[in-house]
């Protein structure tokens, strides 16, 4: 049966639906809407990992085959605190520009025969003639906004603010520099996303940042003072602001958004419109995809839209809580930095590998290193902890919706 979508944002997750629907049943008629100028997306590399990309093969090898091609890969970390560096091996992980991601699922799209539409504002009061309507619009979803309250839609803000950086400084690894300056810690998270740059997420506590003066200073005067501190890993390359040169880096608070109901109608939500994860656990563009994956299974499973809108809402639902969880205590072990930055490095950077543990705020750190050591020599602890962590990530998530009401 001919189907006519429309969705609303040209990220990766409305283009790579309309690739899925199109390619499963070419008389579908789909158009994707964007606001911006084609060519004109913000940001610098994305994350993602070797289960994504075999998942991607299955779905359709044409895009995956071109994401490999034009992604780096790393199979370690590296951790600088002070002048002390510690480095280990790691799964393997790729970098791509999102400019060249975008590019590459346009392409894909068009060749199938979805239509795109650049400098397309879509309003929420005005929704396109279709039977499917995808609210791909992003963390400040204007389709999601107008109703609000039928999602369910709640926005938390993180406490430490950040700032989304490029560099020509092409890191070999997955690379953490932490700084201890007269105000507080600093970091930053790097990795390469093509044979020239880099990515550099840089962070900290408000206070930190206060005390630096970074909030009230230029962003040329910021960039310099940031150069000075990450000098070491930055090896004198430069770190720069927007990639589209539109408007200069802001520091920001990451946005948890959550959402009791995923559709309303024929209007259905999509990626960050629908969820966020912590980006210190490098997964928004993967579940962004996978929702994607979700939703077009759905659609072509149950003929009838609400069955199938329902499913996609499930599945995806259930899929979301490990990764949720993960960057609820990233998030957490980093505005807690404090309890492990004085352990010796090596334990110190295996806990930051283990940060996504609901275990760890519970456990004294050398204690927990000390467990987990044991627990890769011993199946029965690690039965343990595969048992008691879920039990407390439910148990934190509980508090916390309670402390809400």
């Amino acid at each position: 049966m001919r189907v006519k979508v429309a969705c609303v944002g040209g990220g990766p997750a409305g283009l790579y639906l309309s690739i899925l629907l199109k390619s499963r049943d070419p008389s579908h008629e789909i158009t994707v809407h964007e606001r911006g100028p084609e060519g004109s997306t913000y940001g610098w590399g994305v994350t993602y990992w070797r289960a994504l990309l075999d998942r991607l093969h299955e779905h359709d090898p044409a895009s995956a085959r071109a994401l490999d091609a034009h992604s780096v890969r790393w199979n370690e970390g590296t951790a600088r605190v002070r002048d002390q560096v510690t480095r280990r091996p790691g799964d393997e992980g790729f970098g791509i520009g999102r400019h060249r991601l975008l590019e590459i699922l346009a392409d894909r799209a068009r060749a199938l025969g979805v239509r795109l539409e650049f400098e397309s504002a879509i309003s929420a009061d005005d929704l396109p003639d279709a039977d499917l309507v995808v609210a791909g619009d992003g963390v400040r979803s204007a389709l999601r906004g107008r109703y609000a309250e039928h999602f369910g839609t709640e926005v938390t803000d993180g406490r430490n603010p950040y700032i989304w950086l490029g560099t020509t400084q092409v890191f070999d690894s997955f690379t953490f520099a932490f700084v201890e300056t007269g105000h507080g810690w600093i970091w930053c998270y790097g990795y390469p996303f093509d044979a020239g740059r880099s990515t550099v997420v840089v962070e900290c506590p408000p206070e930190t940042r206060a005390g630096l003066g970074l909030d009230r200073m230029s962003e040329a005067a910021g960039l310099a003072v940031l150069e000075g501190l990450f000098a070491d890993v930055l090896e004198g390359h430069p770190l720069i602001g927007r990639s589209d040169g539109a408007a200069g880096a802001q520091w920001l608070t990451f946005r948890t958004v959550t959402n009791r109901t995923w559709h309303r109608g024929n209007l259905v939500l999509l990626g960050d419109a629908a969820h966020t994860t912590h980006y210190s656990i490098g997964a928004g563009t993967t579940l962004a995809l996978e929702d994607a994956v979700a939703l077009a299974g759905a659609l072509g499973t149950h003929a009838a839209l609400p069955h199938a809108l329902d499913r996609y809402e499930r599945e995806r639902k259930a899929a979301l809580l490990t990764a949720q969880s993960a960057a609820r205590h990233s998030a957490q072990w980093y505005e807690n930095l404090t309890r492990y930055i004085d352990l010796p490095p090596e334990r110190m950077f295996a806990l930051l590998g283990q940060r996504h543990s609901p275990l760890l705020p519970y456990i004294p750190p050398q204690l927990y290193y000390r467990l987990d050591q044991a627990a890769g020599r011993l199946e029965s602890l690690r039965r343990f902890k595969r048992w008691l962590g879920p039990r407390l990530a439910r148990a934190a998530h509980a508090r916390e919706l309670s402390s809400r009401d």
